[in-house]
């Protein structure tokens, strides 16, 4: 079955879902509406929702077909009349399938059952524990293993969740990253050698040069990414509800619903300490895509998978960050070390860049991870960095509720950042 290309948009009473269906069997189509539960057939397309609020099959839902488009266009009643529908362009959340999650950590959901979660998945947990225990089970004998083999497994990526890629791959992937050694290196000696690389990258000069000949540094602090319009926009509309403005001042271009659509849907389960981590993790690589949109001034080029890598200690060095002002730290650090552009100004603008995004939501934010994702697809060392980090950023932002962006965004604005 085809996954067909789909939006969705909303009033106050009614759902309207497009799907584009071209060369359709029209005349064998089947819609079925429950709850939050949307599903349309029609082959060889078969399209399945899971919607942020409740739908009504009442009488009052309306179906029509453009056939020179191959276009449907259903409109369905809201159960709640007047309720507003989060996350309508989240479409990798959208296509999730309901239900319980798994307590593994990245796990592919590929299918589930509705009803009660906590019961159920109680009840199946117990059943779990009754079974006979199978006394068939294959043994192996037991094995002292040797000293050097006993050594301390270290974890990176997403959540701190992935572990050993680098030893089957370290040849291949080395140029992704500055940290060697990522599977046998600890999180606080992965910080010293950073730093020390970082005092010895340091060029006075180039820094001094950048500082008393800034022609070229303050066209880039005059540049406008897309993001400011959109940010303006958001504050002069003070009489919309707050989550509205985020959900419906971006949109999405073709190209990144078909990315969405081609994400295969996770569970994360993260504890307090992981979600911490995560959400620096993501203030920092935006903080360098912010960096690099101003550095090119809106046209990427080939250094630009290159600049985002090294200006983001998550993304080079696999860093554990603390608190945010360990990002703010670290971000300045690598700006006044490796870009061509190397100005203080310009950390104080990619951080009120960053602000910014965040401010206008979690919308925004996925939309700049899009674009990382598709810049690191297309450079061969970098696309690992879509598999440790941002293609889980894509999926992960979706499922997180409006006021963790706006937490992150307050938090931000109070931050510091001033020379020492």
């Amino acid at each position: 079955m085809i996954t067909p290309a789909f939006e969705l948009s909303q009033d106050s009473n009614f759902l309207t879902i497009t799907i584009k269906v071209p060369y359709a069997r029209v005349c064998e189509v089947d819609l079925y509406i429950d709850g939050e539960d949307f599903k349309f057939f029609a082959k060889p397309y078969f399209l399945r929702l899971t919607l942020p609020g409740r739908i009504v099959e009442d009488g009052r839902e309306k179906a029509s077909y453009n056939a020179d488009e191959g276009v449907f266009t259903i409109k369905i009643p809201k159960e709640t009349p007047g309720q507003y529908f989060e996350g309508l362009n989240m479409l990798t959340a959208l296509l999730a399938p309901s239900g319980s999650k798994s307590a593994k950590p990245l796990v592919e959901e590929l299918g589930a059952s509705s009803g009660n979660q906590t019961n159920e998945g109680t009840e199946e947990e117990e059943d779990d524990e009754d079974e006979e225990f199978d006394w068939q089970i294959e043994q192996v004998p037991f094995q002292v293993e040797p000293e050097h083999s006993l050594t301390l497994q270290c974890y990176y990526g997403f959540g701190n969740q992935r572990s050993g890629i680098f030893t089957r791959l370290q040849d291949e992937l080395s140029e992704a990253i500055d940290l060697k050694n990522p599977d046998s290196t600890s999180p606080v000696e992965r910080t010293k050698k950073r730093l020390a690389v970082e005092e010895a990258k340091f060029d006075p000069d180039h820094y001094l040069a950048d500082f008393f000949d800034s022609g070229a540094v303050q066209e880039l602090l005059r540049y406008k990414p897309w993001w400011d319009d959109l940010y303006k926009m958001k504050k002069d509309e003070a009489d919309c509800h707050e989550h509205e403005k985020q959900e419906t001042l971006i949109s999405f271009s073709e190209g990144e619903k078909q990315q969405l659509k081609n994400f295969t849907n996770r569970s994360y389960i993260l504890d307090k300490r992981a979600c911490h981590l995560v959400l620096l993790s993501l203030v920092d690589i935006i903080l360098a895509y912010a960096y690099e949109i101003r550095n090119t001034e809106g046209e990427k080029n080939v250094e630009s998978s290159w600049n985002i890598r090294k200006l983001s200690g998550t993304l080079c060095w696999f860093e554990n960050y603390s608190c945010l002002q360990d990002v703010l730290v670290c971000f300045g650090r690598r700006v006044l070390c490796y870009p061509l552009y190397r100005h203080f100004m310009l950390v104080t603008k990619a951080v009120q860049d960053a602000n910014k995004i965040f401010h206008l939501g979690r919308a925004c934010v996925l939309k700049c991870l899009l674009d990382i994702h598709k810049i690191f697809q297309e450079c061969d060392p970098a696309y690992i960095l879509n598999d440790l980090y941002i293609t889980d950023y894509c999926i992960w932002i979706q499922k997180q509720k409006p006021k963790k962006t706006s937490i992150s965004c307050s938090i931000i604005a109070k931050c510091q950042t001033d020379k020492v």
